[in-house]
């Protein structure tokens, strides 16, 4: 018997690709983003004299849009989503065009250095996040879509608040990179929580691996910014940190679809 499919997830965050990019690509050539502020310059990788200021910083962000298109191929097959995932309508599809969304957002401010450019990359990451501690939160307290979607508002609205601060934070730099960080450590927390809890059983290879691979990012995101630099080359740590970042985002999907129900247990019990 063939397998069911569902083209929706897909189709969505193929839809989401092609117009953020297709945005992102006019925004840089007509000037829509705001003039050159240096708003990234730290990372490293010196400007061009293109339309393109920083192109390895830039384009390494189709990391992201590759690993949401793969999260997007998978949600096809409904039996792929583990026991909870479904429980939650429409956020599989929502979770891959955010993923996508990351790699135009980073790109925006690599692309331009503006004001703008930083904002978008910002939100960005606050969604991503947010996303993370949200659907951790959800699970814990065992609550429904509407729960999923208050917590994470509320959190993105915390971050784009906090964000606005201009105070320096060590090793991170700003206010908005420290509550991006506590949120993902806040995920990690619950989801250490859920697991010891035993209601239900995920694939930790994947949790391990996306861990894995975020904190490698991290340090070579530190190092990229503390001598280990070649601004002229087109081999840049931030290029690493991003396809790293794509990568722990997919393993997240894959751990979150491993989940399964302990047997002799409901979820909602």
């Amino acid at each position: 018997m063939p397998v069911a499919r569902r083209p929706r997830p897909l189709v969505a965050t193929l839809t989401t690709a092609t117009v953020s990019i297709g945005l992102l690509v006019l925004a840089v050539r007509v000037g829509w983003l705001g003039a050159d502020v240096g708003r990234g310059g730290n990372f490293c990788e010196a400007a061009r004299a293109g339309w393109v200021k920083q192109p390895a910083n830039a384009l390494s962000n189709l990391g992201f849009v590759v690993a949401g298109l793969a999260v997007a191929w998978r949600a096809r097959f409904p039996e792929r989503l583990g026991d909870t995932l479904p429980r939650f309508p429409g956020l599989t599809t929502g979770y891959a065009c955010l993923v996508v969304l990351l790699g135009p957002a980073s790109a925006a401010m690599h692309a331009t250095q503006s004001s703008l450019g930083g904002l978008l990359d910002m939100t960005s990451m606050y969604l991503v996040a947010s996303f993370a501690a949200a659907y951790a939160v959800t699970r814990w307290r065992r609550r429904d879509s509407t729960f999923f979607w208050q917590v994470f508002v509320l959190l993105v609205a915390a971050c784009e608040l906090t964000g606005l601060s201009d105070r320096q934070i060590p090793v991170v730099h700003s206010t908005g990179n420290a509550a991006f960080g506590l949120l993902l450590v806040a995920a990690v927390v619950v989801e250490t929580m859920l697991w010891r809890r035993g209601r239900a059983r995920v694939d930790l290879r994947y949790g391990a691996a996306a861990l894995t691979s975020m904190l490698v990012a991290f340090a070579i995101w530190t190092l990229s910014q503390h001598g280990w630099c070649d601004p002229d080359s087109l081999l840049q740590g931030h290029a690493a940190w991003h396809l790293l970042d794509a990568v722990a985002a997919y393993l997240l999907f894959r751990l979150y679809a491993s989940e399964r129900i302990t047997a002799g247990r409901r979820i909602d019990a």
